[in-house]
């Protein structure tokens, strides 16, 4: 997948890493008029990551390992993020975490993009999306209001498993049915699990079958479709990552 206004053979000459994000709690604590949800959330940082390779100066967008549907044109959160902080590049971006699964993917590469420029606007850059000012900043943190205020807390060493099944959770769907069903809360730390449910009722196999080989019972990561436990239990399907400190600012230079 690819979008480019230039025929000329691109060289890349700088790597980004993009670190997925997991949310290890998450609470509802209102709604405001606009319809926007506003959550007190912990998440953290993990060593699993999507990478970028830039050629400043040039244009154009290509998606390695990607679902069919992850657009490239200027509604690509990478694009999005080059136009906010007025830089120009063509960019490869090799996929590793999954879309619509709560991890954050998108959210990082464009916060990747934000700490390359060292653009530090957050309230600009939660208007990209309620998860790219922790995504950009990263560690570990409470985040609070609608993505925009974080509150870093210190890192803790922690090893999860996380299971993606083959089951999509746009999240503008999952906040509505959070919303329809009256707003409840989440048994297992995160309010969004049972609208998640609603929306994906096969999410529920899944996570019992985690449940069964882990001996743990799972949380769901975000708004899905994400199940993960703490512990290492590699398997079929499975990830096991660390929490890792923020991500360094500079980039690596091929």
């Amino acid at each position: 997948m690819s979008s480019s206004s230039e025929d000329q053979p691109v060289e890349y000459s700088i790597l980004l890493q993009a670190p997925a994000k997991l949310t290890l709690s998450l609470e509802i604590t209102g709604v405001r008029d606009d319809g926007l949800h506003l959550i007190r959330a912990e998440m953290v940082t993990v060593d699993y990551y999507d990478t970028l390779e830039l050629a400043p100066g040039r244009e154009g967008l290509v998606v390695v390992n990607g679902d069919d549907d992850i657009p490239t044109g200027p509604d690509n959160l990478v694009n999005r993020a080059l136009a906010l902080v007025g830089r120009r590049a063509a960019v490869r971006l090799t996929k590793r975490i999954p879309s619509e699964a709560g991890l954050g993917g998108g959210s990082s590469d464009a916060g990747a993009i934000l700490r390359w420029a060292g653009f530090d606007d957050l309230e600009a850059a939660a208007a990209l999306g309620a998860d790219v000012v922790f995504c950009t900043i990263g560690g570990r943190a409470l985040v609070e209001g609608f993505g925009q205020r974080l509150t870093p807390l210190p890192h803790r060493d922690q090893t999860f498993t996380l299971f993606t099944p083959p089951v999509a959770c746009p999240t503008k769907a999952v906040y509505r049915a959070w919303d329809e069903l009256g707003g409840p809360k989440g048994e297992a730390g995160n309010d969004l699990e049972p609208a998640a449910l609603a929306v994906s009722p096969e999410l529920q196999r899944w996570r019992d079958q985690l449940a069964e080989v882990t001996g743990r019972r799972p949380r769901l990561a975000g708004s899905g479709s994400t199940w993960f436990v703490e512990g290492a239990f590699p398997g079929a399907q499975r990830v096991v990552c660390h929490s890792a400190p923020p991500p360094e600012p500079q980039a690596l230079v091929h």
